[in-house]
């Protein structure tokens, strides 16, 4: 079905103390530079039969909402601010807050396609440029005919990962529901990973309107991915991670169904998108803001099996270490130089890629703004293909993918007889 959604209001919200001289001028990390200039989004859904919002608890409830955000901001003041050429101005211009309502039960519409969830958004990010030129941070709060709300969080991949985004929801919820207010973000990427010269290059470029992308959701039960562990790790005497097993059986499915041919004249390159805050020495704090983000990247040869391809994702994720932190640090000027010829080799059509981005053991699930857990939390749309995001289920032992493909692409995937066996309703 078609969802209607009419805004209501759209305000700026501010930081509710002003940002001091010395911190005005937020600088980019050399990762930042390096990120793709797109935002990432989360749209979270909490299901309200026991405590439905009224009309005067609905205005109490987004009052709430402003108010919390506006004191996080204090601590997360480049959110507020603008961005510029690799660097934020944090002048407290503020963060797009946006209340719509949506003509429709979330029941109706919970199992969608992903592509209407767009207007749940504050933006979009394929038509709105214009709009969202510069803002860090994009919000908006949708209620829909029943009570229930759905809370849509994007940011600018330039100034965070996806973990960071987690991490300031989750923070912006406990303050509104109450809580201590103890939220100290640090931010630490530009010091830890400085700014260089990169050519004016974010890495792979690829064109997003070339062709029209689709985003479509796979929910992988826990026993069907443990199916696949077992078949990865019998033969080899490796068992995989869920990750692991899940990322080389969807890749498998996809090369397959498509019939990727892998050859010495066009190489494909997988890449597993790394939390490296655990991974420093010493280990950085959850509340770490920036692109603290490393890639394990696995490079397939023409006659690489299943099995093989398993043990290459592992050893290129178990590669990013403390001498792989080391090489950020010290080496720049090389791996800029990587970033632009990678670039330049996927954008000539030389080069196959697939990224994967893995949010499991996150917690996603833990944003409560005084309604309970979310009921689900979804993938926004990205404006670019053969990218692969996963994310735990609420129960923790499912898998879902959200895929994005090429849309011809993705109508021979989604139909692979071997894929779906595998994938629940």
């Amino acid at each position: 079905m078609k969802i209607s959604v009419e805004t209501i209001s759209r305000e700026m919200i501010k930081p509710s103390t002003p940002t001091p001289n010395h911190l005005r001028h937020y600088h980019f990390s050399y990762l930042d530079q390096t990120a793709p200039p797109l935002y990432v989004s989360l749209l979270y859904f909490y299901h309200l039969d026991d405590h439905k919002l009224v009309s005067n608890n609905n205005h109490l409830f987004i009052n709430s909402l402003k108010s919390s955000l506006s004191n996080v901001l204090t601590k997360y003041y480049p959110l507020a601010g603008r961005v510029k050429n690799n660097y934020v101005d944090c002048n407290d211009e503020g963060v797009v807050f946006s209340e719509a309502k949506v003509s429709c039960l979330l029941s109706e519409i919970i199992n969608e396609l992903p592509s209407e969830f767009n207007k749940l958004h504050p933006f979009d990010q394929e038509k709105d440029v214009v709009s969202i030129n510069g803002l860090p941070i994009a919000i908006q709060v949708n209620m829909f005919n029943c009570g229930s709300v759905a809370i849509a969080v994007m940011i600018f991949h330039k100034i965070a990962d996806a973990a960071s985004l987690i991490t300031f929801t989750k923070n912006w919820a406990a303050a509104a529901r109450g809580g201590s207010g103890n939220v100290f973000p640090e931010f630490v990427a530009a010091r830890l990973f400085p700014p260089q010269d990169a050519g004016g290059s974010s890495g792979v470029s690829v064109d997003p309107r070339t062709k029209k992308i689709v985003l479509k959701k796979f929910l992988f039960e826990g026993p069907k991915i443990t199916a696949l562990r077992d078949k990865y790790g019998l033969d080899n005497g490796i068992y995989p991670t869920r990750v692991e097993a899940l990322s080389a059986f969807i890749w498998s499915r996809l090369a397959a169904s498509t019939r990727i041919k892998i050859s010495p004249e066009r190489p494909y390159m997988l890449v597993h998108l790394v939390n490296l805050r655990k991974r420093m020495e010493p280990p950085l704090p959850d509340d770490s803001f920036g692109n603290i983000i490393g890639a394990a990247v696995t490079v397939l040869e023409e006659n690489d099996d299943d099995d093989r391809m398993v043990n290459k994702f592992r050893d290129a994720i178990c590669k990013v270490d403390k001498d792989y932190l080391k090489v950020m640090k010290l080496e720049h000027s090389e791996l800029t130089d990587l970033v632009i010829t990678n670039g330049e080799i996927v954008d000539r059509g030389e080069l196959g890629y697939c990224f994967f981005s893995s949010l499991c053991k996150f917690p996603v699930y833990e944003a409560d703004f005084g309604l309970g857990k979310p009921m689900w939390v979804a993938w926004g749309r990205l404006p670019y293909k053969n990218i692969i995001h996963l994310i735990d289920t609420k129960s923790g032992d499912g898998i879902e993918a959200w895929i994005h493909l090429e849309e011809e692409v993705m109508a021979k995937f989604g139909n692979d007889q071997e894929l779906l066996a595998y994938v629940s309703p």
